[in-house]
């Protein structure tokens, strides 16, 4: 007969006594009612059953002592019912007792809370305002149940069904080992049975001894009674010690890891796939099963270690989060006057709260205290806020209004064509949009634009209109210059004809309208020249006076031949640098919103100053003038 694979199992050792240790237990005692719940909520909806019984009875006894603290706190303190007590007792029972005792807890919970219904029709309902909050939490710990008996109905119908397939397992290898007829035949059956029993799943604890020490007698007497050689049984105990050695190092390496709880999980988990290989050779049966033992006690003493760290570790938490209460009302105690610091104190709370998460719990007896006068201090802070923004959104809308006036007092006037007037108005509005304080962000930009939009409009059809009459002087400048060039080249004749030649010069010259301020000196001086030069004394300027006399005065045209050319360049230089300094003032309203304004803004500060300075000289000048002309007058 030829050698066939062979599969060797030793007696299924008895799995390692773990140390029922208290799964990590997070604190739910720094979450207000509402987080509770929505946290409840989120698990729910998670639909992870391990998750949810892991984490449930934690939430539960945290919800029912926060609700009885906040019920004090408000002033509602109802006489409490046995049944009432019963279940905040075992919630309460629940969230420090290992996991049996948490489960019995939340039983005990369960039962107690189902007799604690909403009112019914007719019945007076509390004015207790957390009454609905409460029963929510109940709803929603009554969905749990459901849904954590479901499971484990399923869990347990499983396990049932998994130990009908091993019990049918178990038969088809007592006729193998009584009938093994061919070993080449029997052997390969023997090991499909064998790949179906691992696939099966857990049995019912209860039933799962006496299963498993049944499958180890037939697979011994099925190696007993076919008399696999040697070679063959060798083969398989170094496949399983080899699966076992790495199962050793995977428990080794979790004996080194630094998260003991993590650790202590993922060891039994180990345990379960120890049980799946066959055995190893009676060399290494004990040696290696002691390698795997020893790993297992290290992890079990560093989970046990852990636990105790944290006891230790509770004193210097409690000071911690003491320094952490003093900084946060030193904090609230401040007097804060602009949004820019609440802002900041804001971001330096939320950092001390993301600080306050990450140390550990103090003392039972302490740690609860500790967590008020954090929270206390905390709710202070974002009261003082609230007033604050309160008055602040106040203060605002007041602003967007005095804004809204000067948008809508600065767009009645874009059509306007007061040129000057319009303008100083304009950088009036401009002066008091300064002045108003803050808008809210969201409409800031909005309002700031509508603004902008009308003086622009403005000053926009002011630039036009100016730089239209530019273009008119332009051609008159070119008129008068042809009409002088006329005059000097008009021959005398020397009788009447040269007086109508005169007037119909200076009938032209009149009808021709202004030309730019910087030629208006030059080409009247040359007009006058030219006339002078052909025409003598019968060439009295006499168009300049008139239109002199209708824009200055028949005071100011009266000594017109002596000042006039002096004074009249004065009052348009005055004129032009008063349009200059209104449109500067006006560009200040929007240097603001560009790139370097502080320089920009300081330059033409500058700028605007010497103007005025100029300005007022100016119109010292020209008052000079008035009061030497009214003296000749008078004398």
């Amino acid at each position: 007969m030829k050698p066939i694979a062979s599969e060797v199992v030793e007696n299924v050792e008895q799995p390692v006594v773990m140390n029922q240790e208290t799964e990590e237990i997070i604190d739910y005692s720094n979450k207000g009612l509402k987080e509770l719940v929505d946290l409840f909520q989120e698990l729910l909806d998670k639909g992870d059953v391990q998750q949810l019984y892991k984490y449930a009875e934690g939430i539960k006894a945290a919800f029912y002592k926060t609700l009885k603290k906040e019920k004090i706190a408000a002033g509602f303190q109802p006489a409490v019912t046995a049944v009432a007590q019963q279940a905040e007792q075992a919630a309460e029972a629940a969230a420090d007792a290992v996991e049996t005792a948490v489960e019995a807890a939340a039983d005990a919970a369960e039962a107690a809370a189902a007799e604690v219904v909403a009112p019914q029709e007719g019945e007076e309902v509390s004015a207790n305002p957390f009454a609905e909050l409460e029963r929510g939490f109940k709803d929603l710990y009554g969905q749990y149940k459901t849904v954590r008996v479901k499971y484990v109905q399923e869990l347990n119908q499983k396990k049932e069904e998994n130990y009908e397939v091993k019990s049918k397992i178990i038969d088809e290898l007592k006729v193998l080992v009584e009938n093994p007829g061919d070993l080449g035949t029997a052997y390969p059956a023997f090991r499909e049975l064998q790949n179906r029993w691992r696939a099966a799943g857990a049995v019912p604890p209860t039933k799962a001894k006496d299963l498993y020490e049944t499958y180890s007698h037939y697979v011994e007497a099925f190696y007993d009674y076919v008399k696999i050689n040697r070679e063959l049984r060798d083969l398989d105990f170094k496949k399983n010690l080899e699966a076992k050695e790495k199962l050793c190092e995977r428990a080794e390496a979790l004996a080194d890891s630094d998260n003991a709880v993590a650790a202590f999980r993922e060891i039994q988990k180990l345990h379960d796939e120890w049980k799946e290989f066959g055995p190893v050779d009676k060399a290494h049966r004990e040696s290696i099963w002691e390698r795997f033992k020893a790993a297992t006690s290290v992890v079990n003493k560093k989970h046990q270690a852990y636990f105790e760290s944290q006891k230790g570790n509770q004193q210097q938490n409690l000071e911690a989060k003491t320094a952490l209460c003093e900084k946060v009302e030193e904090i609230a105690a401040r007097e804060v006057k602009d949004s820019n610091t609440w802002n900041a104190l804001s971001k330096e709370i939320e950092n001390i709260q993301k600080e306050w998460r990450t140390i550990g719990f103090a003392s039972k007896k302490e740690n609860q205290k500790i967590y008020e006068r954090f929270r206390a201090a905390c709710d202070k802070f974002y009261a003082s806020k609230r007033d604050f923004y309160s008055g602040f959104k106040d203060q605002m809308q007041e602003n967007m209004d005095k804004k809204v006036a000067l948008c809508e007092q600065a767009e009645a006037v874009i059509n306007s064509t007061e040129w000057k007037k319009t303008s100083d108005y304009l950088i009036s509005l401009q002066k008091q949009w300064k002045e108003i304080g803050p808008v809210s962000r969201k409409k800031s930009e909005q309002i700031w634009k509508r603004f902008r939009a009308a003086c622009d409009a403005f000053f926009e059809n002011r630039d036009k209109h100016f730089s239209d009459q530019d273009s008119r002087y332009d051609d008159n400048l070119a008129a008068k210059n042809a009409v002088i060039d006329e005059i000097n080249a008009y021959e005398l004749a020397g009788t009447d004809a040269d007086k109508e030649a005169l007037a119909a010069f200076q009938a032209r010259w009149n009808e021709i309208g202004f030309v730019p301020l910087k030629d208006k000196a030059t080409v009247q001086n040359a007009y006058n020249k030219a006339l002078s030069d052909k025409f003598g004394a019968v060439a009295e300027p006499s168009d300049r006076v008139s239109r002199f006399k209708k824009r200055y005065g028949e005071q100011h045209a009266k000594t017109y031949n002596k000042v006039v050319t002096e004074k009249d360049r004065l009052i348009q230089k005055f004129l032009k640098m008063e349009q200059d300094i209104a449109t500067w003032e006006n560009n200040m309203g929007f240097f603001a919103k560009s790139k370097n304004a502080d320089k920009l803004l300081a330059d033409l500060s500058s700028k605007i100053e010497v103007a005025k300075q100029e300005l007022a000289d100016l119109e010292k000048k020209i008052k000079s003038m008035d009061e030497k002309e009214s003296e000749q007058e008078n004398g």
